[in-house]
């Protein structure tokens, strides 16, 4: 059954592709998610109503970054760009230039291909073997308990 995530016939993708573009369209439609409660938080006057509204989207944000993470963590190439964009002080542009330049010049870890997870858990808050630096954490958990 073919649908609007799939840009070639479906039965001739590998189903290691076909899951990374199910993830893919799930990142999308939780960033759509997340503007969708930006929007209707913006005009909502109602307080109980609103926290409500809030408590929905910090959901979606969590989503989202188990989705990019995911994804991350099966691309090489994109893993590398954003790890060198995400969290990182500065000009945002700057840093893109410089993920970019990276991944030219061949100092991504291993090929752009998904590739298959790690079968070993990794221990509460360490990075996975994949994720390089930075600690693996994308601060999920410093949303929580905080004053919204």
């Amino acid at each position: 059954m073919p649908t609007e995530q799939y840009h070639e016939p479906p039965d001739e993708l590998a189903e290691d592709v076909r899951t990374f573009a199910r993830m893919c369209t799930s990142l999308i439609e939780e960033a759509e998610a997340i503007n969708w409660y930006a929007q209707r938080l913006a005009i909502e006057r109602d307080s109980a109503a609103a926290a409500i509204m809030r408590d929905a989207q910090n959901e979606e944000f969590k989503h989202f970054s188990m989705d990019l993470e995911y994804l991350l963590r099966r691309s090489p190439r994109w893993r590398t760009v954003a790890q060198r964009i995400l969290f990182q002080p500065g000009d945002i542009l700057e840093h893109g230039e410089e993920g970019e330049e990276a991944v030219d010049a061949g100092n991504e870890d291993e090929a752009d291909a998904p590739v298959a997870p790690s079968t070993a858990p990794s221990p509460a808050g360490a990075a996975p073997p994949s994720a390089g630096g930075g600690g693996g954490s994308l601060g999920i958990g410093s949303l929580k308990g905080r004053e919204r």
